[in-house]
């Protein structure tokens, strides 16, 4: 506890924001990475399917952008003098988006390239692995709607 005290919750508040963006940020780089090998292979092949795999790399980014929202918002509840209990409760509320949004943006990554392969076999069929990828960002939201309500609940 101690450690605590000397860190102060400024420090942890500030902690969580980052995790948040960077974590994030981590798993929406790594799946964009993926879905943009398996278009990359597509449009070495046919570079007319290049608008439709675009759209399927750009969505595992994201959870990226869910990371960056929470990061402004607890940056903007940051203070010099709030307490460890303070920083804590942001630590705690940046935490859902922070590892949802790295495993999630990683997971639809991998749905995104095996879509590629739908956009690359049967071109009208294309939107399916639209879903599919969709089905993955419900949970990406989820984590970014709980750390949404718990920062509004951090008393300052």
């Amino acid at each position: 506890m101690e450690f605590l005290n000397t860190i102060g919750g400024f420090a942890l508040g500030l902690l969580g924001a980052g995790l948040a963006a960077f974590l994030a940020g981590i798993g929406s780089a790594k799946g964009t990475f993926i879905a943009g090998q398996a278009a990359a292979g597509l449009l070495a092949e046919d570079p007319s399917k290049f608008g439709k795999a675009l759209i399927l790399q750009v969505i595992p980014g994201t959870q990226g952008l869910y990371g960056f929202v929470i990061w402004f918002l607890a940056f903007g509840k940051l203070s010099l003098n709030m307490t460890v209990a303070q920083g804590m409760q942001i630590f705690a509320a940046c935490m859902p988006i922070a590892f949802a949004g790295l495993l999630s943006a990683v997971a639809q990554g991998k749905v995104a390239a095996a879509s590629i392969n739908i956009l690359a076999k049967k071109p009208n069929d294309w939107s399916k692995g639209m879903i599919l990828c969709i089905i993955v960002e419900f949970y990406a939201i989820l984590s970014l709607l709980a750390s949404f309500l718990m920062l509004g609940k951090v008393a300052l």
